[in-house]
């Protein structure tokens, strides 16, 4: 299928895990330009960088951010919210004063008021304030939407704002410092299973509830929207289905063997009580449905956790 995207696309975060998928699937349409710059390269809480990064662009892709777990968050609130909140402030200013025809600015479920009631349909965004833990987070990517809203009423700036549901999928983030739910638990059932451990401790209760998008579903829902959506509303991309933290342990359990005992801590925070976005308004707006079971996209997420640290231990047993 042909990209309805043309010229130039800068894609921030184009290396990540996400992003790297939205450059994938960008160049498989035909798109012949296409530039992600790296953070090595180019610091995006530097203006200049900011700069630097949008010259010559026609398409901007807003992917890049500061992420983590819900103990990531609770040691780095101000490190989260300022990186967040500078990053996206000055990558659109600067896509506007170059002239950038459309911007797409991608921000989070965190977003949402804590007791948002289910499922979360873009109209309650503003009816409370975010769960506490992630709450400097999701308002710093919130802020994307009040200024693209605002530079689409002073500026005329085409500027669309997605909010996608936790994603998953190969590639994830596996460093228990700073992964989320998904990732961590496979880690640590997978690594149960090698070491023959009999216990695996999860944080919370397990009764909370979360809605997971695999990352593949939410590149092809983000170019979606950048080829065929210019509205000002903001649009929930999701998969349109709500489970406990205690099934998606279950369903790790069965897919990676283990078969010892899960211990909740419920000293530690479950986090939101609970997930679940109307993904109505991407169905009506862009033709969005998310297309891989939860199951499959999981399994496919431990098998590559597997693969690759086999590889790694092969690799590092060739060294020796």
């Amino acid at each position: 299928m042909p990209s309805a995207i043309e010229g130039r696309v800068v894609v921030t975060g184009g290396g990540a895990f996400l992003g790297s998928r939205v450059v994938a699937r960008l160049r498989a349409r035909g798109a012949s330009d296409v530039v992600a710059p790296r953070s090595r390269e180019l610091d995006l809480t530097d203006r200049a960088s900011c700069r630097r990064a949008v010259q010559g662009a026609d398409t901007v892709i807003h992917l890049a951010a500061r992420v983590g777990g819900i103990g990531f968050n609770r040691e780095n609130p101000a490190t989260l919210f300022f990186d967040n909140l500078i990053m996206g402030a000055q990558v659109m200013e600067e896509a506007r004063l170059n002239g950038v025809k459309k911007f797409v600015a991608v921000g989070t479920v965190c977003a949402y008021p804590k007791f948002t009631p289910g499922p979360f349909h873009e109209d309650d965004l503003w009816n409370g304030y975010p769960e506490e833990t992630n709450a400097p987070y999701g308002l710093a990517k919130k802020m994307l939407l009040v200024q693209s809203q605002a530079y689409r009423q002073q500026y005329g700036c085409n500027s669309i704002y997605l909010l996608p549901v936790n994603l998953y999928g190969p590639r994830d983030n596996f460093d228990p410092k700073s992964s989320h739910v998904i990732p961590a638990l496979i880690r640590k059932c997978v690594e149960a299973v090698e070491r023959g451990d009999q216990v695996v401790e999860i944080w919370g209760t397990g009764r909370a509830t979360r809605e997971f998008l695999y990352v593949e579903d939410a590149a092809e829902g983000i170019l979606l929207a950048a080829e065929h959506y210019d509205g000002a509303e903001p649009v929930n991309l999701g998969a349109g289905f709500e489970v406990t933290i205690r099934d998606v342990a279950a369903l790790i359990v069965k897919l990676t063997g283990f078969t010892g005992r899960l211990v909740w801590n419920t000293n530690q925070p479950d986090g939101q009580p609970r997930r679940c976005l109307d993904t109505s308004r991407a169905a009506n707006f862009f033709g969005f449905k998310a297309a891989t079971p939860f199951e499959e996209g999981l399994r496919e997420t431990v098998e590559w956790y597997r693969s690759t640290r086999l590889r790694l231990a092969g690799a590092k047993a060739g060294a020796q």
